[in-house]
């Protein structure tokens, strides 16, 4: 086995659970034994909060939710936590302005991620603009948010980005879609130098690389982890069966100078809908990871995922113990392998 390391701050404060004795599904994840961390009506006007994003912030952590209102519109809400489990939100939705302070919201935002990027936040959510398309804003103190260029035309999901710039560019993950809940689906990689302007597109991974749990489409989670051996990205994939989608949480190792290039692509899920709070809610059977928590010292890495639709999970691994399970269970395509461009 080769020693592999995450290359970025340490988080000595991250939650953190040892894999039970009783775990024999041989997989490198495993959930947290208190699961779910958000339940239903977590604050006044919100039904549900899922499919979240969560970051080190000082010396405790913060995190933009997904808040299904009461109205049935998702909105993105701010939350707060000592210990990044037990979460408090903010009563009101953010609010979103224009450079000039003046008000420009969405007309609804959801499946929000949050990544660092030197000294500023930038958050990235699926938003209408004549369609399903990326939202993206700024911050540096969590009290102003403001909003951005749109990056790319609809239609277009599952936007995330990297925590720095790869060659001078800022990277970004994304997911073509269509005006509807897409039956398709790969990933793609677009740069920009300023944040506004996005192009060399390339392509990194195909929903059609022979695995059932991710057959129908697959999109990006969480912010992609730095380490030693390239970008760790877990993403989901997803299958359909004769009672609907099935989401799956899987895991990919990019390059770190060309991350559109695959070096290693797990063949197996790491997690798949098991647990009621995954396989029973809003929409049944559906694990959905956004974030991660990870301490570059351990090695340890918390993943955030929203469960059915309606409550969000926590489950933990260790980078040396699942690069090494990615490793031993490799399968990428000659696509995968490419550097994207046709």
């Amino acid at each position: 086995m080769m020693s592999v390391k995450i290359i970025g701050a340490n988080v000595p404060n991250m939650p953190w659970q040892d894999r039970p004795a009783s775990d024999e599904s041989g997989l490198p994840l495993w959930r947290y034994s208190e699961n779910p961390i958000i339940g239903r009506s977590p604050a006044k006007g919100v039904a549900r909060i899922f499919n979240s994003a969560v970051i080190p912030y000082k010396d405790a952590f913060i995190g933009v939710f997904r808040g299904e209102q009461t109205d049935g519109v998702p909105y993105i809400y701010l939350g707060e936590s000592k210990d990044a489990i037990h979460w408090s939100f903010r009563p009101d939705k953010i609010r979103f302005v224009k450079e000039d302070g003046e008000a420009f919201m969405p007309n609804y935002a959801y499946d929000p991620r949050l990544v660092k990027i030197e000294d500023v936040y930038y958050i990235i959510w699926c938003q209408d603009f004549y369609g399903a398309s990326i939202g993206m804003a700024k911050t540096a103190d969590f009290r102003t948010f403001t909003r951005l260029e749109n990056p790319l035309i609809p239609f277009n999901r599952n936007a995330v980005l990297f925590p720095r710039k790869i060659n001078g560019k800022f990277m970004m993950l994304s997911r073509p879609s269509d005006s509807g809940h897409t039956p398709f689906g790969d990933i793609f990689l677009s740069e920009s130098p300023d944040m506004e302007y996005w192009g060399h597109h390339r392509h990194v991974m195909s929903n059609a690389s022979g695995n059932w749990w991710e057959n129908v489409k697959i999109g990006g989670g969480a912010a992609p982890i730095e380490t030693s051996e390239g970008w760790l990205l877990f993403y989901h994939g997803v299958t359909n069966t004769c009672n609907g989608y099935v989401y799956s949480i899987g895991a990919a190792i990019l390059d770190r100078d060309h991350p559109s290039r695959v070096k290693y692509r797990c063949r197996t899920f790491l997690l798949t809908p098991q647990e009621w709070y995954e396989e029973r809610g809003f929409v049944p059977n559906v694990t959905f990871p956004c974030a991660t928590i990870h301490d570059a010292q351990s090695g340890r890495i918390a993943v955030y995922y929203g469960c059915a639709d309606t409550y969000v999970g926590t489950a933990f691994t260790t980078v040396e113990e699942l690069v090494d399970y990615i490793r031993a269970n490799n399968q990428i395509s000659e696509m995968d392998a490419e550097e994207g461009v046709r």
